[in-house]
């Protein structure tokens, strides 16, 4: 009693704030006879704001109402509120809740037998896949579009089927048989040779519970459905061909790799699928409608999640619905969760969406030439859009260029990302490898210690240690490690003397290059000059210098703690070295010091370490949807890849007289920016903070190290060459 007389008295005040008498409902259709009743039982009850009825066709003629102010609010699934959310402007007031109080319909999961092991969601090409059926959620949309947008799929110029015909080898996708037959070479009909890819229960593989059962019937490898599906259907229940089936015989595809139980759906999903929200128009203040529905809900005892009594089913709310949640942000893209807006935006994608061009800034006479050899090539084999070079005089200038729209693309490094992204706005739309691998990384910046120096446990403890670093300016020996001792703020910078910083801040070092005028001698002590004993903390020239040099000055105990990247260690233990000082080395006898203030096995750099160093990335306008870029370049590098035999290579320069040219020639592969959607992600937090701690922004320091402004000089920075 006393929970609903504070219920009363806050929706008292919001009235008053808000100045909102009644709501008006926007019904559409057979549910104005559902409206009426329940604005007439909210009256009854004496609930305020009062409830009036106005009558559409359609969600898209509610959302018309809705911004010429003719209705207030009214209910609708997730994918109906992103379709309006192209046209019209409103706030998500509250959802729809289950019994358990939470605001899901359902999560879309990847099913695959307990006993194929080798299966993960990273090994999905090439396999047989089973669908609920062509355009439904959980088993097209939401899978389809998931492994567009994690680049694990591309596709070329929109055309989605083609690109999924393309990834899996076989699948059966009924209600794809006139759109394209190849996707229905699994289904199995009604057994009798009739109703093959039917999008009815005469085949035997459709919806929820015949996807399941493809895959039990070992016709295909996975099975996309809902969370409920594989527990409806196993454990002695479900239909006759289910009896006998355990669920602990099946497992979910985790998007980091992993597999988990069929229990585990929550954390464990392809995509979670929200449920229906309550839309109002701008001017409404969304506590008043969801406080008016919560106690309508308690008060009126009128069947708000029933619509049994007006001859329908899902008449203003869902039916399977128990109650209203508070929506914790009003921007209905927050709302309804970023990946699942992504993937609807994905499978959003048709041929209108591809420019008939694809304008590539070009920086020199080489990349020119190459730029145009590429577009004939591309062109040749009708890949699309086609392609067009753009001068640029600069880097900032062809960044300026895209911006302003008078060219569309440009393959960058991590400085230049940084810059495209903060000061022109642009993203990643795909980015290369130089592994294979699909994590966008060039090799992670990592601080080696002896497993025997119980002295350093975290970074507080490196003050008046020793230390080697691969050389002054360099990425993972200089920058990466200084950004971060000056983000948490163990280094100070007096007047942006940095080189001066680091050495009050370490007791010796070498540092191959800081033999400059005016830099602290420290710098150099630990340096140990070549063979002859010359040329001390020379860059290129002392034996301290470099990645392995580094290494060796923590080796023999010139330093107690070495920078350099996550495969220095392998690459001089474990009988891979191949110099007298690194023979007999063991690489259990280092360990990491992680950046969170820790120690970690050198194995696991991944987990432990200073920076993700990131590959090159093709940055674009916002407005560009980045799957078309990726579709284009991961379909082109199949004809003029590492591997190909043609006369056009994507990553070799050395016909257009320079290296580097458009793409790094190290390059193995393009890949799919995936998560990574903004500059920020795919640089990283701890890169992108070492490049803002060590970017010295006075320009007017005699002694920095980097006296141009931070916009400018990332590049010279964060050279990825060294």
């Amino acid at each position: 009693m006393v929970a609903l007389i504070l219920v009363g008295a806050l929706i008292f005040l919001t009235q008053r704030v808000s100045g909102q008498s009644t709501i008006k409902w926007c019904a559409i259709s057979q549910e104005m006879a559902k409206c009426k009743a329940m604005a007439e039982a909210f009256s009854s009850a004496a609930i305020r704001p009062t409830l009036r009825c106005i009558p559409a066709a359609s969600v898209a003629e509610c959302a018309q109402k809705l911004m010429k102010r003719e209705a207030d609010a009214f209910s609708a699934h997730a994918q109906d509120i992103y379709e309006i959310g192209k046209q019209a402007t409103f706030k998500i007031a509250a959802a729809e809740t289950n019994s358990d109080g939470e605001d899901t319909t359902y999560y879309a999961v990847a099913v695959v037998k307990r006993a194929n092991s080798a299966i993960n969601i990273n090994s999905l090409k090439g396999k047989k896949s089973c669908h609920t059926g062509l355009d439904r959620t959980a088993g097209w949309k939401m899978p389809v579009g998931y492994l567009i947008d994690s680049g694990r799929m591309s596709v070329l110029g929109c055309n989605i089927t083609q690109g999924f015909a393309e990834f899996f080898s076989a699948s059966c996708v009924p209600g794809a048989i006139a759109e394209a037959p190849s996707l229905c070479q699994l289904c199995g009909g009604d057994g009798f040779g009739s109703h093959k890819c039917e999008m009815s229960s005469q085949e035997k593989y459709y919806s929820y519970n015949g996807a399941f059962r493809c895959l039990v019937e070992d016709a295909g490898d996975v099975a996309f459905v809902k969370h409920t599906t594989v527990t409806d259907n196993t454990d002695g229940k479900g239909e006759p061909w289910a009896q006998g089936l355990h669920s602990e015989d099946y497992q979910l595809l985790c998007p980091d790799g992993t597999r988990s139980s069929v229990s585990n759906y929550a954390q464990c999903h392809v995509a979670r699928v929200p449920s229906r929200g309550i839309v109002v128009q701008s001017d409404i203040k969304g506590s008043v409608v969801y406080f008016m529905l919560k106690e309508g809900l308690q008060k009126s005892h009128f069947q708000i999640f029933s619509s049994m009594a007006f001859n329908g089913t899902n008449l203003l709310f869902s039916d399977n619905s128990a109650g209203f949640i508070l929506a914790q942000n009003e921007d209905y893209i927050t709302w309804m969760g970023w990946k699942y807006y992504n993937i609807l935006k994905t499978m959003d994608c048709s041929s209108k969406d591809v420019p008939e061009f694809l304008r590539w800034c070009v920086l020199s006479y080489g990349e020119q030439s190459k730029c145009s050899y590429m577009a004939e090539a591309f062109k040749s084999k009708e890949l699309i859009p086609y392609i067009q070079c753009v001068y640029g005089t600069s880097v900032e200038d062809c960044m300026q260029k895209i911006q302003n729209k008078e060219a569309d693309a440009i393959n960058l490094d991590g400085g230049y990302i940084y810059t495209a992204g903060k000061n022109f706005g642009l993203v990643p739309a795909a980015g290369e490898s130089y592994t294979g691998d699909g994590d966008g990384s060039t090799y992670y910046a990592v601080a080696v210690v002896k497993r025997s120096n119980k002295n350093i446990q975290r970074f507080d403890d490196l003050r008046g240690q020793t230390s080697c670093h691969t050389g002054y300016g360099r990425t993972a020996g200089w920058n990466i490690p200084i950004g971060l001792l000056i983000e948490k703020g163990l280094i100070r910078l007096p007047k942006c003397q940095i080189a001066q910083a680091v050495g009050d801040f370490f007791r010796a070092s070498c540092v191959p290059g800081a033999n400059e005028p005016g830099f602290p001698s420290n710098l150099c002590s630990q340096c140990i000059g070549d063979s002859s004993g010359q040329n001390k903390c020379v860059k290129g020239q002392d034996r301290f210098d470099g990645y392995s040099g580094a290494f060796r000055c923590l080796v023999e105990r010139a330093g107690e703690i070495a920078f350099v990247k996550h495969s220095t260690v392998f690459q001089n233990t474990d009988g891979n070295g191949t110099e007298p000082w690194s023979i007999s080395l063991n690489s259990r006898d280092f360990q990491l010091l992680c950046s969170q203030d820790y120690r970690a096995e050198v194995t696991q750099y991944k987990q432990c370490n200073l920076a993700r160093v990131p590959s090159h990335a093709v940055m674009v306008r916002p407005d560009t949807r980045p799957h078309v870029i990726f579709g284009l370049l991961d379909k082109a590098q199949m004809f003029f890849g590492v591997n190909s035999d043609s006369d056009f290579k994507m990553f070799d320069s050395s016909k257009y007289e320079g290296s580097d040219l458009i793409f790094k020639d190290s390059t193995v592969r393009v890949i799919g920016v995936g998560e990574k959607k903004t500059y920020e992600e795919w640089l990283g937090k701890r890169y992108t903070d070492a490049l803002i701690a060590i970017g010295c922004t006075s320009s007017s320091a005699a002694s920095s190290p980097c006296p141009l402004p931070l916009a400018m000089s990332l590049a010279a920075l964060f050279c990825l060459a060294v």
